[in-house]
Parts: C-alpha cells; structure tokens; sequence
C-alpha cells in the first residue's frame, strides 16, 4: 500500500512531526482506549492527509464526489467550490502511546461514546502528552518518557471535503 506513514516519536520534535500528519483527524470517543495494566493509550482516527497533492477531478467526477463526505464531519469541513475540483483523501490510522501513568479528560464527557472529535494536536509537556480537540476537549496522557508509534491501517479513500481553519 503505497504512501502509508508508520512514524515513531521519542521526543518533542518527533511528536510535532505527528501531530502535524494527525492535525484534523476525526476521533471516534469510543475508538480510544487506556490499557491501564500495559501503560498503554490507543486510539483509531480517521486521518486527513495533509503530506498529499491533491487530484484533479474532472467535471463529472466532481460532481459524484461532491454527494459524498460520507465520514467527514460536515461541521468541521467545508467543500470546496466550483465546477471542478481537487479530490482529497482520509485513511484510518492507529495511534499508540506507551509509558502511560495516568489519563486525565477535560470538556470530554466520556458517557457520549458516539461522539466524534475533531483532534487539533499532540502537545508536549513536562512528563505528559495533551491531545488538544477542537472545542476545548483535551485528553492529558500522564507519561514516563515520550514513546509513540502512528501507522495507517488501511487503504485511503477519496474526499472532496477538506478541514478550514480560521
């Protein structure tokens, strides 16, 4: 599978490589996971990739691609505009965190399991990880030292609808 990251971090500069490749994943709340005997955080996300040009599409291409954001969130996206445009794309990927003491959540309300979220970055700290969602969620990885591995997992697939930011 041609074009698939599996990156490691060991250090702030590692981890600002990740977080940019991981900036606009969409984080299903119940894809992440603290495996609390093995110190060990998980998550699957729904990854914008950033690092690709983008495609041409032809007018009639556009326009079927136009009807689908099937996955994206609408919310946090907006479709480009005109008659043809330029086809994106997402795959899944799994992010591990290894080293982890404790976790802690702030503005996440963990009993909405169905929430998607829309991951920001992966801020370093004195002894912890912050993974920074838009809307102020953030999920505080209390660590030993920085050990984190980012794999895609599958195929990508085709978007139209690329992350906006202000």
């Amino acid at each position: 599978m041609a074009g698939q990251l599996k990156l490691r971090a060991h250090d702030p500069a590692d981890l600002a490589v990740l977080s940019a490749h991981l900036q606009d994943a969409l984080v299903p709340l119940a894809d992440m996971a603290w495996l609390k005997e093995e110190r060990r955080f998980l998550l699957l996300a729904n990854r914008f990739r950033w690092a690709l040009e983008p495609e041409s599409l032809s007018p009639d291409e556009a326009e079927e691609a136009e009807g689908k954001p099937e996955g994206d969130a609408v919310f946090a996206e907006t479709p480009l505009a005109g008659p043809e445009g330029s086809l994106y794309s997402r795959t899944v990927c799994g992010l591990c965190i290894d080293r982890v003491t404790a976790v802690r959540t702030r503005n996440l309300d963990l009993n909405q399991r169905d929430r998607i979220l829309n991951l920001l970055a992966l801020k370093p700290e004195e002894g912890a990880i912050r993974l920074v969602f838009a809307g102020g969620g953030e999920v505080r990885l209390e660590v030993a030292r920085i050990v984190v591995h980012l794999e895609d997992l599958g195929e990508s697939w085709p978007t139209r609808w690329r992350p906006r930011h202000d």
